[in-house]
């Protein structure tokens, strides 16, 4: 399968919450690291567990997925009921069919403010 469509193939699944899909995706010493919040998932076991127990009320919406050869790139939004949107930029290497490395860089909106010094040279999205 095509890295990008790995990719997609994960969030599809994600979504849907197939876990034994997730897991087919994801090569066995995958590693997956958070720097915005420090941590790293090593093992598939590991990262199906961290996406299956989160708690729920979330969604994914892919905005998009970009690759060549190995690596891919994927933006998506995570609205989460009554916590508010999250996004994430990962970082993804893909090899035979299977996700080996991530390195994901998650945020909820608004979670980093302007700060006074920009506001004559930006404008609020």
């Amino acid at each position: 399968m095509e890295s990008s469509r790995v990719v997609q193939a994960l969030w599809d699944r994600i979504q849907t919450r197939d876990w034994v899909g997730v897991a087919g995706l994801v090569a066995e010493d995958a590693v997956v690291e958070w720097p915005v919040s420090g941590e790293r998932i090593v093992g598939r076991e590991n990262y199906v567990a961290v996406n299956r127990e989160y708690p729920e009320g979330w969604a994914i919406r892919v905005l998009r997925i970009v690759g060549a050869g190995d690596e891919v790139v994927s933006e998506v939004e995570v609205p989460h009921e009554g916590v508010g949107v999250f996004r994430a930029a990962s970082f993804w290497t893909v090899r035979d069919g299977r996700i080996v490395r991530g390195r994901e860089y998650w945020t909820a909106s608004g979670a980093d403010p302007r700060p006074e010094w920009r506001v004559p040279f930006v404008e609020p999205m």
